[in-house]
Order: structure tokens, then C-alpha cells, then sequence
């Protein structure tokens, strides 16, 4: 497994009005929109490519464009949602799933309880957007569930991450056979003893869509 943390001052600008309790639901939204292009800029460097013919209005040349099968991207429901349309801006021909995952907040576990995705992912690169790397339960679960379905290339995009989940993550796929890359704002410093990420930005859901329920 390997962990970028993005270092470039909007990146740290943009996350830190994110963090200010003080920043309100619509503001939050648009700064995680633009924070998360940012953040897809650095997790698409490996995207698969391949060769292709076009004219110029001056001559022909060789370019490129995204390699078939290509390129999936799945939010984690419902936080996940928050991130999609700043991923898509910068991979718009991409496909789109959906996993919803619930963690249960006795036992930090996560369950899959809805998916839209193909039957089949073999040869695909996965995008996966998930606003917090907390425990890391959540996506453990998801990347066995893409593998299962035969996904080779996983890349997780997080606004925020904390050394504990990284850690899980890392025992959990250290002999993994498919390459997972996460790509984080920021490593914060520990988790609570509920499970939230310190200093963190409290609940990435709530705060892009209010309290629900």
C-alpha cells in the first residue's frame, strides 16, 4: 500500500476553512468539491492511457486518451456523494458505482448495505472517494468487495486520514495481490475514543448535508 499526502498550499488552505466549525453546509460543499479536483489531479497520474491518431489544423499527431475498460470511480455512501462531482470534473468519461457502507459505532465494523456496480471489474482501475480515514473498517470492506469483483488498480481519494487507519489498512493488505494507493489532504494526528479523527473536521456527512434522521 502506499500514502501520498498531497503537499500544496491550496490543498492546505482549502482544508483548513473545511476544519473551521464555523464554515457553514453550502461553503463546506463547494470548498470539498474544489478540494477534492485538487486531490484527483495527484490520484490520476497512473491512470491507463493508450495511444491515439487526431489532426490538428496543422497536421496529424499522435496523442493520447483513457485506455478501455475505463476508469471507474465509487463514492462510499452518503459522505462519499460530496466528492463526486469534483472527481468527474476532472475524469468526466469516466463510470460512476455506488457502495453504501454502515459502521457500526460499538464495534467500528462496516457493512456493505447497497451497491450499483458491474459484476464484473476485471482490468478495471477503481477511484474510490471516501472523505475520512478513520478506523479503517470502511475501507478495508470496500477494497475486498471491488477485488472481489475483480478490480486490479484501487485508488482511495480522503480529505483526511489518521495514522491508525493507515496502519489497519497496511496489516490488513500487506500481502494483497491488487495495488492500493491512498491520497490523502492531510495525515492528522490519532483518533478519539469514538472512533473521530483529531483535530479532524467532525462528521464529513453531516456537515455536507446536515443532520438526517
Amino acid at each position: 500500500m502506499r500514502t501520498q499526502v498531497v503537499d500544496h498550499p491550496l490543498v492546505a488552505h482549502k482544508l483548513t476553512v473545511l476544519r473551521d466549525a464555523g464554515t457553514d453546509s453550502p461553503t463546506f460543499r463547494r470548498l470539498a468539491d474544489e478540494l477534492v479536483t485538487l486531490l484527483a489531479y495527484e490520484a490520476t497520474r497512473s491512470v491507463r492511457v493508450e495511444p491515439h491518431e487526431i489532426v490538428t489544423p496543422v497536421a496529424p499527431t499522435t496523442g493520447v486518451r483513457l485506455a478501455t475498460p475505463k476508469p471507474i470511480v465509487v463514492p462510499i455512501l452518503r459522505a462519499g456523494l460530496g466528492m463526486l462531482d469534483g472527481m468527474m470534473r476532472l475524469l468526466p468519461t469516466a463510470e460512476v458505482g455506488f457502495l453504501g457502507m454502515v459502521r457500526n459505532e460499538e464495534t467500528l465494523e462496516a457493512s456493505t448495505y447497497a451497491e450499483r456496480l458491474p459484476d464484473d471489474l476485471s482490468g478495471r482501475q477503481c477511484y474510490v472517494l471516501d472523505p475520512m480515514l478513520a478506523t479503517g473498517g470502511t475501507l478495508i470492506a470496500a477494497i475486498e468487495f471491488l477485488t472481489s469483483r475483480g478490480a486490479d488498480d484501487i485508488t482511495v481519494i480522503c480529505l483526511l486520514a489518521a495514522p491508525e487507519g493507515c496502519a489497519k489498512l497496511e496489516a490488513a493488505l500487506g500481502d494483497h495481490p491488487v495495488p492500493v494507493t491512498i491520497v490523502t489532504a492531510a495525515m492528522d494526528e490519532r483518533l478519539n475514543e469514538l472512533g473521530y479523527i483529531v483535530p479532524g473536521l467532525g462528521d464529513a456527512g453531516d456537515r455536507l448535508y446536515g443532520v438526517a434522521g
